[in-house]
Parts: C-alpha cells; structure tokens; sequence
C-alpha cells in the first residue's frame, strides 16, 4: 500500500509538474481550469483523469516547491529544448527505489501538452529485479477555474479535492 501511495503521489506530482518543474525552462501553463489524463503501464493506478485550476503564480510557485524537493532526490534532472517541445531526463531515489525516467514534452501550454514518459525503477520492496513503466499525461485547458475552486485546487478521482500549495500533504505520500 505504501509503494502505491508513494507511486500515486510521484505520479501527482510530475503530472502537475511537467507544466512548470522548471520555469526556467518550460512556459507557464494559461490560467484556468486543466484537465490532467494520466495513462500508466507499468503501475497499480493504469489511468487517472484529474482537474487542476491554475494561475501564473501557482505555476511558480510549484517550480519554487517542487525544485528543492526534487534536487534532494534526484541526482541527475535536465529539460532541454528541442525543435518540437522539450526532453527531460531525470535520475531519482525515493524509499530506496532509484528511478531513471525520459520524457518528452509537446504542446503549446496554452490550450494542450502532451508528456510521454519512460522509467526504469530499481530496489525498494518489491525487489532488485527491476519495473519498467510508462506514463502519458493529456492535459487540456476546460476555460476558467469553476466558482468554486481557486487557483491550486486539484480535483482528483472520486471528488477528492486538495491544493498544491500545501505541499505536505504531497510530501506526506512518499514514504521516508
């Protein structure tokens, strides 16, 4: 349970992420209202669909969180330019699982992305053998944020509703 917890968790967090992990290099999403299509193989959760309202600021401020969080875990996390979008490159360890994951990011950011992923998982409990997985993420932008959402708010399966500004509860789904 808690390997699904901490995989459910990382998948939030690139989900979310891979519209501003790194400002410095990826354009901030348009404001409004995304819808996020997360497709796994690989993954006890195979697909996800989820809301999240956001705003310039919210993107920044998710760079600004999840960067140092992200440099304590990853030794290796590069997002370069290409002629058709980005490329990541990422190595991580989280719970004595090391993750080597590429991906490539399409889209224009303002009304859809698209981010194919590819991960290799070693160690942790399920053992040393090895897990490859992939993920797509389709988001797309529904209009304005809902009356009753702010920016942040994401809006998970089953109507469960949490904002990325507090990031310990995020925090709180990996395991230590």
């Amino acid at each position: 349970m808690t390997r699904k917890l901490a995989l459910l968790g990382s998948a939030v967090c690139f989900a979310l992420s891979a519209g501003s992990a790194c400002a410095d290099d990826l354009p901030v999403r348009k404001a409004g209202l995304w819808q996020l299509k997360l497709v796994t193989t690989g993954s006890p959760v195979p697909e996800m669909t989820m809301q999240h309202c956001t705003d310039e600021t919210v993107d920044k401020e998710m760079s600004n969180n999840v960067s140092p969080m992200a440099k304590q875990i990853c030794a290796k996390q590069e997002i370069k330019k290409t002629a058709t979008g980005y490329v990541s490159d990422s190595e991580c360890s989280v719970a004595g699982v090391s993750t080597t994951s590429h991906a490539e990011i399409t889209g224009d950011f303002n009304s859809a992305y698209t981010v194919k992923s590819t991960s290799h998982a070693q160690g942790g409990v399920a053992g040393a053998a090895g897990r490859d997985s992939t993920m797509t993420v389709q988001a797309k932008w529904l209009g304005a944020c809902k009356a009753d959402q702010k920016p942040g708010d994401i809006v998970m399966p089953g109507g469960f509703k949490m904002n990325v500004r507090d990031m310990d509860k995020l925090k709180a789904l990996l395991p230590k």
